[in-house]
């Protein structure tokens, strides 16, 4: 019989925010799979480090950070081969995921090719979302209010539009769009209605007033936007 392929939402960075689904599935893995950097250190491992049993077989998903999708399309083809392999011989994979593995998480490009030959279970993570909204005490929403989720690489008039309809925003992916990300709504007179947040959870957080942002953001930082002084009331 064949083994089932877990995906495994580890959550923003804290150990101590897995869930114990995951911390189980992860301490009694006989092969784990991780992205990492092109070859460098895995941020998926390394909030669930602690987890792995010593002998446990790793699977290494070199991804190339490119704007080009097909490198990383390859990455996750030779990934998958080396996945069902492992499953083919009946053994459990569980693959690691930052946040959850359906909210923009990498799982989802496996389980994309793997789920139709093999059994495949999801195990929810807490997303970074969530994780901002609690670590800047930011209710997002309440009743029948929307919440917008963009990422931050949309052009600069499609960010305009979404966020000028929207009611509270969470802009991901940040990085090295920080800038025309702050003109949008610095533009739109909401900038002192914004909060930016960087590694949430971590050691290394950063919470700060948008328009006192750096101008340097890491991958992992997040913009929260809440219109009107306490909509949640």
């Amino acid at each position: 019989m064949s083994g089932t392929l877990y995906g495994v939402g580890l959550g923003p960075g804290d150990p101590d925010l897995i869930t114990l689904k995951a911390a189980r599935l992860i301490s009694t893995a006989g092969v784990i799979a991780y992205p990492t950097l092109a070859g460098g250190e895995s941020f998926a491992r390394a909030i669930a480090a602690n987890l792995i049993a010593p002998g446990t077989r790793e699977i290494r998903i070199d991804v190339p950070m490119t704007p080009a999708r097909a490198p990383a399309q390859q990455a996750y083809d030779v990934a998958a081969k080396d996945i069902a392999n492992a499953l083919e011989a009946g053994e459990n994979v569980i693959c690691l995921c930052e946040g959850d593995p359906f909210f923009y998480g990498s799982f989802m490009y496996l389980f994309a090719r793997l789920s139709d030959r093999f059994e495949t279970e999801i195990i929810p993570g807490v997303t970074s979302v969530t994780a901002c909204a609690a670590r800047t005490k930011m209710p997002l929403v309440a009743r029948n209010e929307r919440l917008t989720i963009l990422p931050g690489p949309l052009p600069e008039d499609e960010l305009t539009a979404r966020i000028e309809g929207a009611e509270s925003v969470a802009i991901m992916k940040v990085g090295r769009h920080l800038s025309k990300i702050r003109n949008v709504i610095d533009g739109l007179g909401l900038i002192d209605q914004a909060t930016y947040i960087e590694r949430a959870s971590l050691p290394e957080e950063r919470i700060s007033p948008l328009a006192q942002a750096p101008d340097n953001a890491p991958y992992f930082s997040m913009i929260l936007l809440t219109k009107g002084a306490d909509p949640w009331l």
